[in-house]
Formats: structure tokens, sequence, C-alpha cells
């Protein structure tokens, strides 16, 4: 096995058909900067217990090929090198990653499938990837496979979020920035400052504010009532707003091997929607022609969201063989909008108005704790349990308001404006060891069980829920050299996604464009239906099993090639059912409701490879060429039992995903330049077995230079975002002529940013 890993390197950095390909792709136009040194922190998650300090100087492929378990690690350098004011944006370019409005997907699967935790531990409610500066983040992890001492609420996979840690050093940099996509350039900015007080207190305050400013074109073709109503609109989105970060960490080292730990995390934000929309109506029947009837609605949204969090976390290590970590957390926040949709008459005066308000708050406690113990010299053993305790209280209220009568009535009356709260405790224990089996055998062995209980009351919406989820995972690394760098990896695990709050409260959302009562009262159709949710829905339960091949290149980069299974059972999708007599209408309505289905299954081929050119080709460049290249390709393919094919697939997810980019620093000049580059094609998704959407192909562009202007100054430009087509979907009936066409045309932005270290 030893020849055949080293013969797969061989072919794959020799073979010049397989370089010529990579030189033909976009990837090879320009260049990457050399990595740069991250130090070696400790991972909060999954790190055996540390026989050797180690001080050295690492690589984030160093650290990857280290991991007890499959996981990818990005450091400032991957942080740091667009100049971005927002996570996501770093994000959109790691391989088998896309953010799509805000939501993030791994392996294509939607955000519901993937856990976002912040320093270990689940993000606060209503946490959004745009909410965090990267400024913040000292480096991102990202496992495709759940561990025991984490939540295996991971079917696609985890991003482990690892906020700033208090530096050795003095750190005081300053970040100032200019972006521009809109109307007008809107202005962001950090700035660190770390130190070591006094004896064993480090400090670490990374403080950032950003403003956006977004504008899209959007426009709509629908046709509805059994293709009677054709309407069709033009019209624009104006999104902008302003918000402050603050992660303040407090190490203290009480001792040789114990320590106390303070984090804060503090998000605020304030947020604006604007937008307009000319609709032109026609409504033809047989033999028949009608004028069209133009009708002009205007959107304004407004709101704000705050989240707060401080945690405590002691460590104590008791000799050699025995560590202890505790933690505890509180936090607090909550959200507000004012939504208001005003419809105008054919001299564009407004004589409706619909008004939608809500608001909400959240806490939540959390306290865990985990013992760690050497069991020989091949094992080390870890027991652990967690307890979190989350309430939520909601008002929502939806009313029209004619501006010709001036009467004012609730849209659903009953339940508008009744106050509603729900609490959801969550408890955990788990077990795991890491077994090193010999030299070119490792093992990790665990096994959790979790139990999540909901309980809401409010009218329209009590009921109690209980998920109880057993999830052993088996991790194995095997070396086929025990002294070389190539590494197998496979994992055998439960995993599970938990119905969300708005899956579960059974309260209606009807669709405005159908009044539910009133003389105006009418039928809704079945690509506009209402929607409500199910307190009955079970946790949907995936077993999956990876394995992959990593070659890990002397000079620091890396080939990896893997595959994934996910077989899972109790999907929940949307079911369409007609309501004869619903006690919230006067007409029949069609009504989307959440189900479990019986079972689906996901698979896929990762490849992934990244590196100096001239160790990834050494025939074609110099050893020292400050070229560095990477390109990840993600094949993706999945289908529903229930649901008949051929594209019933699983929501959102893409048959195929590539990424690429290259980076190069001039020798002769202070300068790098680089770029990258996602790629994604036009799919298909089989809804349900009357319902399909269409979602249009997505690519994307970004680029930056950075120029050295000191040894304390450097000056970046940027763009993202270009090249975009329009995006949009399209939701059609099978065996009716109605369909629903979305489509809007993305912005890029270009960014200006100056950093200063003092």
């Amino acid at each position: 096995m030893v020849r055949t890993a080293s013969n797969i390197r061989s072919l794959f950095l020799k073979t010049p058909a397989l370089a010529s390909l990579l030189l033909l792709s976009p990837a090879l136009v320009l260049a990457q900067q050399e990595v740069d040194r991250a130090s070696t922190s400790p991972t909060p998650t999954n790190s055996q217990l540390e026989r050797v300090s180690v001080t050295r100087q690492q690589t984030d492929t160093d650290l990857r090929r280290r991991q007890p378990v499959a996981k990818q690690l990005y450091g400032r350098d991957e942080l740091d090198k667009y100049g971005d004011t927002q996570l996501s944006d770093v994000l959109k370019r790691l391989p088998g990653i896309n953010v799509s409005g805000g939501q993030l997907r791994m392996r294509g699967l939607g955000g519901a499938y993937t856990q976002i935790l912040v320093n270990g531990e689940p993000a606060p409610p209503g946490f959004s990837l745009d909410n965090l500066n990267p400024a913040q983040v000292e480096r991102l992890e990202v496992s495709k496979a759940p561990t025991a001492d984490q939540s295996a609420q991971a079917i696609a996979g985890t991003l482990n979020i690892i906020l700033k840690d208090a530096p050795r050093v003095v750190q005081k940099d300053l970040r100032l920035g200019v972006s521009y996509a809109n109307e007008k350039p809107v202005v962001g900015g950090s700035f660190t400052y770390g130190d070591r007080i006094v004896g064993g207190l480090g400090l670490v305050l990374p403080i950032s504010f950003f403003q956006w400013d977004m504008r899209n074109e959007a426009s709509s073709d629908r046709l509805r009532d059994f293709g009677a109503t054709h309407l069709t609109s033009e019209g624009f989105d104006h999104s902008y707003g302003r918000g402050i970060n603050i992660s303040p960490r407090l190490n203290w080292k009480l001792g040789d091997d114990e320590t106390l730990t303070m984090q804060g995390f503090f998000v605020r934000n304030r947020f604006r929607n604007t937008g307009e929309s000319d609709t032109q109506v026609l409504a033809s029947t047989p033999g028949k022609s009608v004028l069209p009837v133009s009708v002009l609605d205007s959107t304004r949204n407004r709101g704000s969201f705050a989240a707060n969090r401080v945690n405590l976390q002691y460590n104590n290590r008791f000799g050699e063989d025995r560590r202890i970590e505790l933690r505890a957390g509180t936090g607090s926040g909550g959200a507000d909008f004012n939504f208001n949709l005003f419809g105008r008459n054919a001299a564009g005066l407004p004589v409706i108005e619909r008004i939608t308000t809500g608001d909400n708050s959240n806490r939540n406690t959390t306290l865990s704790g985990k013992y760690s113990q050497y069991a020989g010299e091949a094992h080390t053993i870890t027991v652990g349990s967690e307890i979190e305790r989350r309430t939520r209280d909601e008002v929502r209220r939806t009313t029209e308001h004619d501006l010709v009568t001036n009467v004012i009535k609730d849209l659903l009356p009953g339940q508008e404006g009744q106050p509603f709260n729900a609490t959801i405790t969550r408890t955990a224990v788990y077990g795991q060891d890491e077994w090193e089996i010999s030299k070119q055998w490792s093992a990790y062995l665990g096994v959790r069980h979790e139990e999540i209980k909901t309980v809401s009351r409010g009218v329209g919406s009590e009921f109690n829920n209980t998920s109880k989820v057993t999830t052993p995972v088996l991790h194995l690394n095997f070396k086929p050299d025990p002294k070389g760098r190539d590494m197998v990896r496979a994992s055998l695990t439960r995993s599970y996604k938990a119905a969300d709050m708005q899956q579960l409260i059974a309260r209606t959302t009807i669709n405005a464009d159908y009044p539910a009562r009133g003389d105006d009262a009418a039928s809704n159709t079945q690509t506009t239906p209402d929607r409500i949710g199910n307190p009955n829905l079970k946790p949907e339960l995936a077993t999956g099993l990876d394995v992959a091949w990593e070659s890990y290149l002397p000079a620091g980069g890396m080939f990896s090639v893997g595959v994934f299974h996910r077989r899972i059972s109790g999907l929940v999708r949307n079911a369409l059912m007609l309501e004869n007599h619903p006690s919230w209408a006067d007409k029949a309505r069609w009504v989307a409701m959440p189900i479990n289905l019986s079972k689906a299954t996901t698979q896929g081929l990762e490849l992934e490879v990244k590196g100096r050119a001239g160790e990834l080709f050494p025939g074609l460049f110099e050893p020292a060429t400050a070229l560095s290249l990477r390109a990840s390709l993600n094949l993706y393919r999945s289908s529903v039992a229930d649901i008949p094919g051929p594209d019933n697939r699983l929501e959102g997810q893409q048959p195929w995903q590539f990424n690429f980019g290259a980076d190069y620093r001039f020798k002769s000049l202070p300068l790098s330049v680089g770029f990258s580059g996602q790629i994604a094609p036009k799919y298909t998704v089989q809804q349900t077995a009357l319902l399909s959407q269409s979602s249009l192909p997505a690519r994307s562009f970004d680029a930056f230079a950075m120029l050295q202007l000191s040894p304390k100054d450097s000056l970046r430009v940027a763009t993202s975002g270009q090249f975009q087509p329009t995006q949009g979907t399209r939701v059609t009936i099978t065996g009716l002529p109605d369909y629903n066409l979305n489509e809007r045309k993305p912005v890029a932005w270009w960014s200006v940013n100056w950093e200063h270290k003092f």
C-alpha cells in the first residue's frame, strides 16, 4: 500500500496531461502568497492530552495533518487575504462550502444540516455569518463528520469559529476600509489590542464596526389560477445598515497547568430595506383579451438585532495524565422589525398598507464539564456532560390598513399579535477514547446521548416535543508509511437534525396575495400555499460513511480525495394539502406543512489540491516561485425515496461545485495579488410529487492586490462577486401550466483597506 500511495502522488505531480488540465483552468492565471506561519494554539475540541509541549511554528496544513479526526483548518492567512469585513465572504471560497442568503451550506445541503459553533459552543440564536468580522477570528475549523464531544446535529458537517486568543506579545492592529457596491461608499474598520497585563493575566480586545449598502434588480414572471392570470414584475431591493462587534477575551494563568478564561461576544446591528415592484397583471379567458393592469408596490423594512454572551472556562491538568475542563455561559439577545408594504393605484398613490411588526427575545444558559485521563500508553479516555436551557419570547402581528376608508384589520384574526414563548432544554452525556493503536494506526471511538425537549405556550402554538438520539462515532487513521506524511482517514458515524422552532409551531401563516376572510376572500393555489408547523415532527437521523486519502507534500502542499455517503431516515419535507374548511379562512386553502418522510440518501466525491506551484508541477516552475495554487471539485448525488424522480434530490443540493484560485507574490515589488472563483450549475429539485424547483447557475469571481507600504503598513484593494449571472428559482406544478419565476441581478462590490500594526 506504501507503493500505491507513492505512485498516486507521483502520477499527480508528474503526469503532463493532468498538469495541462490544471494549467488550462483559471486557477493558474494568477497566483498565491506563500502561506503565513500560524501558532499552534490548542484546539478546544478533540484534542488529545499533550505529552510534549509543542512551540514551533506550523502551517494550517501541518495542524490539519495532526488532527485525530478529519478536519480542515484555516488561519489568519485565509481570513486576511481579501480584506473581507464579513465572515460569509471568507467561507464562500472554501472547498465544499457555499453561502446562500446568509445561510451556510456544506456538501450542498441546506443551512439546517450544518452546525455552527463559536469556540466549540452553539452559536447564539439569530446569529448570522454576516454579523462577524473576520478580524475577530483566530481560525476556522471545518469538520465533515461529528465527534462525541460536540453536538451531533451536523449531518452535513460542523463549522467551529475560534475567536482570537490573548497573544504572547503586545498586539495593536488598526484596520480601516471603504467599500462600494451601490449608490454610496460605506466604511468599516477594526481595532485589536492584545497584551500580557501582569504575571499570568492576558487580554485581547477586538472591536469592529461595519456598514453595508447593497442593491439588487429583481424581476418575476408568474402564471397562476390554472393559467388564467399572468403577472410580470420589475423592481429592486435595497439593503443597508450598520453594526458593531466586540469579543473580549481574558486569560488568567493561575499556575503551570491551571488557567481561567473569560470570553465575551457582543453583536449589535441595525438594518433597513426598501424596495419597489411594478407588476403588470393580465387576466385572460379563452377567446378574450384583457388590457394589462399595472400595480405598483413599495416596501420598507427596518429593525435591529443584538446578541450578548459571556463564557467562563476553567482548565486544570493534574500531573501528566489527567485533565479537567469546566465551562459556564450565559447570554441574551433579540431582534425587532417593522415591515410595511404599500399598494398603489395607477396614479401611484398608496391605497393599502400591510404592516408586519414583530420582536423576540432570547436567553440561554449553559453548563458543561469533561474529564480526560491517560489509560496506559495508547489511550486517552474522555467523559463529559452538557446542559443548555434556552427561552424565547416572541410577538408578531400583520394588519392591513385601507388608506381610502381608513379601516385597519388583522390579516388573521384571533392569532395576530398573540404572544408565545418556548423553552428548549438540551442535555447530553458522552464518552470517547483516542487510541494510538500502532505507528500506522490510530482510532477515535465515542458515543453521545443527547436529549432536546421543547415546550411552547401561546395561542395556536401550545405543544411539547422531545427528541432523544444516541450517536456512536468511529474514526480511523492509517499511515501507509509510518515515517511518511500520507494518511487514509475513515469515519462511520451517526448524526441528526432536530426540527427547528418554526417547523414545530402550529400557527398558520397565510399567503397575503389571497385574502383568507371577508368579502374578497379567495382560495389560493398550489404555488402560493399557506404555511403551518407540525409539533409532532421527529428528528432526521443519518448514518454516515466517510473515506479520504490525504497526501501532505514536504513544502506544505497537500492533495486529498474523499468519498462520503449518508443514509437519512425521517427526512422532513413540506407536504401540500387542500383544506376544504379551514378554521382560519372562509374558503378552501392549499397548505404546506412539514412532515417526516421515510428515507433519503446522499453521496459525493470531494477532490482538493493546494500548494506552491514549484512543488505541484516541478517540471514547469522553479521551487522558489512564489506562486501558490488551489482547486477543489465536489460532486454530489442524492435521492428521496417518497418522491418520484428523476430530480428527487435533497433540497438545495447542487450536482457539483468547483472552486479555484491562485496567489502570487512579486520578488521585485512588495506586492501580492490573487484571485478566487466559484462555479455551480443549474439544477432542478422535485420537492413534492406536484412541485419542482429549478435554480439558475451560479458563479462568482473575487480578486485582491496587497501592497506592503512599510513593515507596519499595508494597503489592500479587493473586489468580490464579479461576473455573477442572474440568480433565481422557477417553481412549477406537474400537469398544470402554473409557474413562479423569480430572478435577481446581484451587484459586485469593491473595497480598499489599510492596516497598521503599532
